[in-house]
């Protein structure tokens, strides 16, 4: 207990010091066109952080990424205060808090719980048409149970049918490619930035029949690259050498273990409708943060689905799993440093052309207003790849127009590119959906040697942004 009290303790000084500092009147953000572009340095210093110390200081990084995260928040934060006031600091803090951040890893909190509790058992033998198929099927999986839901559910078994293989690397590079990023454009349950279209007025149903075209092309270009390298390393690269102990016992059978996360699985999927389609009028004023009373049944039920899970999945699953709360612990402490300080950046952008950041609006529209898709497209990915696709996907839905019934018909080819965008090019790093942070942590923890983030950033500019200029080309030009 002590040691996770002592984990945790930089973000309680944080938010123990701003409660001190707090007045009774609770301001909002300040505009952002008042803002310097010098605010986002907080923000780029938590994702070089995350780029550097890895490579030059791996143990130190290892030890304390909490507490370099909860500095650079503290970096924003303490001058914030010093010149906007405590209140609007302490009010920074409470609405990234509580209107993103808490909804955010509760929910991954509860896929990643549910989905680490069903283990698929058996000797699984990590050939290129299997590996394909897995893979194919994560990403059909996304975007009915998350790209957090499917990526956990298999990411496990793909890497036990891979335990005997020396090229492992590829596999997970491209799972996050299709399962934790691409796979989720169908739904609004599939990624963050659909689920707050869908909160806005989209149609559940609006991006399955619109992206869905996109998609298969992105998806069917990567799974056929991918079945080709890895045959290559099958054939060519580990043929030549003498089999080694394979870890998963000859001749085991196939099984599922921890059958009931499928039930709760279900009941995960159900509390997001819900809150999306039960709208009580009902809010809650915390601190200046409206709180929405659908959004707090939600969020209290997957906690209480989190923990039937825990109780209700028998230990063998886990234990076939080698379940631990490592990977959620590193999003957990490190996306709190990102939503902290990259409120100031989305303020900017809120902007539009009076902000910091006008050349982005000016980069999106033509100079009559008209919207250039492609660059929506682009605009959206690329900053998606960096910051939290969901808010983005929100800065870039409004400078779009704001309006769902408008964007959903004559405005349908620019509404298609900001949501391909935001879902496809969260691939481009491990910052740029949650999933993939998961992901690399739990294949470090089998023993696969995962690239580091510039690394990784090679994979992505060499697969996936030649693949997505071939997407905008096809069906965003406009």
């Amino acid at each position: 207990m002590k040691g996770h009290t002592g984990r945790a303790g930089p973000w309680l000084i944080l938010a123990s010091m701003l409660a001190f500092w707090s007045q009774p009147t609770w301001a909002a953000m300040p505009n952002g066109a008042t803002l310097s572009a010098l605010w986002g340095v907080p923000f780029a210093g938590v994702l070089l952080s995350i780029a550097i110390f890895p490579l030059v200081a791996p143990a130190f990084w290892h030890h304390h990424f909490g507490k370099i995260a909860a500095a650079w928040a503290l970096v924003f934060l303490v001058p914030f205060a010093f010149q906007f006031g405590t209140a609007e600091a302490f009010g920074a803090l409470v609405h990234a808090m509580l209107d993103e951040y808490i909804p955010f890893i509760i929910l991954l909190t509860a896929l990643y719980t549910v989905g680490g509790g069903i283990c698929v058992r058996g000797n699984l033998r990590g050939t290129p048409r299997l590996n394909t198929a897995i893979l194919a099927l994560g990403t059909l999986l996304a975007s009915v149970m998350g790209t957090t839901g499917a990526a956990m559910l298999l990411i496990r078994p793909l890497l036990r049918a891979n335990d005997n293989r020396r090229h492992v690397t590829h596999v997970v590079v491209f799972f996050i490619f299709l399962v934790a990023n691409v796979g989720g454009a169908l739904s609004p349950l599939g990624d963050p930035p659909l689920f707050l279209g869908f909160l806005e007025g989209v149609s559940f149903f609006w991006t399955t029949t619109h992206l869905v075209a996109p998609m298969l092309f992105v998806s069917g270009v990567l799974l056929a690259v991918f079945h080709a390298l890895d045959s290559y390393y099958f054939h060519r690269r580990e043929e030549v050498r003498l089999p080694f102990l394979d870890p998963t016992p000859e001749g085991a059978p196939l099984g599922i273990d921890g059958k009931v996360n499928f039930v709760l699985l279900a009941a995960v999927i159900a509390l997001v409708l819900m809150s999306g389609l039960w709208r009580p009028q009902v809010t809650f004023d915390v601190f200046g943060t409206y709180v929405a009373l659908q959004n707090v049944v939600r969020d209290v039920a997957l906690i209480g689905v989190t923990l039937l899970s825990l109780a209700l999945t028998p230990r063998a699953a886990r234990a076939g799993n080698d379940f631990d709360w490592a990977p959620i612990e590193e999003v957990a402490k490190l996306f709190a440093g990102i939503f902290v300080t990259i409120v100031p950046v989305i303020t900017i952008l809120r902007a539009g052309e009076a902000g910091a950041f006008a050349g982005i609006v000016h980069l999106v529209n033509e100079p009559s207003g008209e919207p250039r898709d492609i660059m929506y497209f682009w605009a959206t990915g690329l900053l998606s790849s960096f910051l939290d696709n969901a808010p983005t996907y929100l800065v870039f839905f409004n400078l779009a127009g704001g309006d769902a019934r408008t964007l959903m018909t004559t405005g349908a080819t620019t509404l298609a590119a900001i949501s391909a965008g935001a879902v496809f090019m969260g691939a481009n790093t491990y910052i740029g959906n949650a999933p993939n942070f998961m992901v690399k942590a739990i294949a470090q923890s089998r023993g696969v040697r995962m690239p580091s983030f510039f690394a990784y950033l090679g994979w992505s500019g060499a697969v996936l942004l030649p693949l997505f200029a071939a997407t905008g080309w096809l069906f965003f030009r406009h």
